[in-house]
């Protein structure tokens, strides 16, 4: 069902709070709003791309007839159009663009002019970037379906059945309101949360959704902002999996999110680390497979967020005692490294040891 309420008089007001697309509903096909069903057996095998597209999400499924397309990669980058067009992608039945960050719908205007796109999910959340406003022109433009899935709604696609873990609504809170969703395809599961953070994970929980899957994709490109370990406890997964740039300055996936996902039983995988992970299921068993070998490593790219980092985390900062520590806690948020001066005992020596040593950093 199209929904044919955009145009630039809808564009204002989604700036102002997602305005008349909010009114748009459910979509006929291939969404289903009647009561979930029974997930029916995998017809065909389906084929989950983790793509490479460096700082950036974007994942492709294939099964059956349907296409599929999670996040949409970086605005700076043709990775995900390219990926796309080399594996004869034509059509794709839902694009969901799980928040309006650059990095996950930084292609949607590309994918929505250069393939026929079914319906695009969003979840609401306005921002004022170029790549946001581009993407709901070339949505407006095309005549392309929009839908915002909210908590709970169930859709059969195929024989996937996809539910909405998140959001229940929204506040305007971009990245913590990520669209995030639970895949089931015969006995197989996945979870996608996009930069949803660990409050919103605890509202996951909290809402009684059934989080147990074999297949994680973690959120927030493995930022220590997400990824809690009751979280880990609910999904329980087999194989994670980051998606995150070659060095990047974010520091990203933290050490501590590694480790914890490692611990908690699951083969890691890492865009960064394995270039595309492309999973390959029948609906009973799965195979994985890589464009580069490798293993992730705990602590590569390791970041200690000083607004966050618990006093004996700290001390692992060059120069950081106990006591310096507790006053490390008792003076933050900080902004930037060099604010720390402001702590006696803390002085330009102190700060550019600090900063060669590379562990400390500013969270997102």
């Amino acid at each position: 069902m199209k929904n044919n309420c955009l145009g630039l008089a809808a564009l204002i007001l989604v700036l102002l709070m997602a305005g008349c697309l909010q009114q748009a509903k459910p979509p006929e096909k291939p969404g289903s709003s009647e009561p979930p069903k029974a997930t029916e057996p995998a017809k065909e095998n389906l084929k989950v791309h983790f793509i490479d597209v460096g700082q950036g999400d974007a994942t492709l499924l294939e099964f059956e007839d349907y296409r599929l397309l999670i996040d949409t990669g970086d605005w700076n980058s043709t990775a995900t159009v390219d990926y796309l067009k080399a594996h004869g992608i034509k059509k794709l039945d839902i694009v969901v663009g799980t928040h309006p960050d650059s990095d996950h719908i930084g292609q949607l205007e590309r994918v929505v002019e250069q393939f026929e796109v079914g319906e695009v999910w969003m979840s609401g959340n306005a921002s004022t970037s170029n790549t946001f406003i581009n993407a709901l022109k070339a949505i407006d433009e095309t005549g392309t379906d929009y839908y915002e899935p909210r908590t709970g709604e169930v859709f059969d696609v195929g024989s996937m059945k996809v539910e909405v873990l998140y959001p229940e609504e929204i506040t305007g809170k971009a990245n913590e309101e990520s669209i995030s969703l639970k895949l089931t395809y015969g006995d197989i599961n996945f979870v996608f949360t996009g930069d949803s953070g660990v409050k919103e994970e605890q509202a996951m929980i909290d809402n009684g959704a059934d989080l147990d899957a074999e297949i994680l994709h973690i959120g927030h490109h493995g930022s220590n902002t997400s990824t809690s370990n009751v979280f880990l406890k609910a999904v329980s997964p087999e194989v994670a999996v980051y998606s995150a740039g070659i060095d990047n300055s974010y520091g990203h996936p933290h050490a501590e999110v590694i480790a914890a996902v490692e611990n908690a039983g699951a083969e890691v995988y890492g865009t960064d680390v394995n270039g595309t992970v492309v999973l390959d299921t029948n609906g009973k068993t799965y195979e994985i497979r890589t464009e580069k070998e490798g293993t992730v490593v705990e602590g590569k790219n390791r970041c200690l967020d000083i607004n966050k980092a618990s006093t004996a985390e700290l001390q692992e900062i060059a120069g950081i005692g106990a006591s310096l520590a507790e006053a490390i806690i008792k003076e933050r948020p900080f902004k930037t490294i060099e604010e720390l001066d402001k702590i006696k005992g803390i002085g330009n020596g102190k700060i550019s040891a600090i900063k060669e040593q590379g562990l400390a950093c500013i969270g997102e």
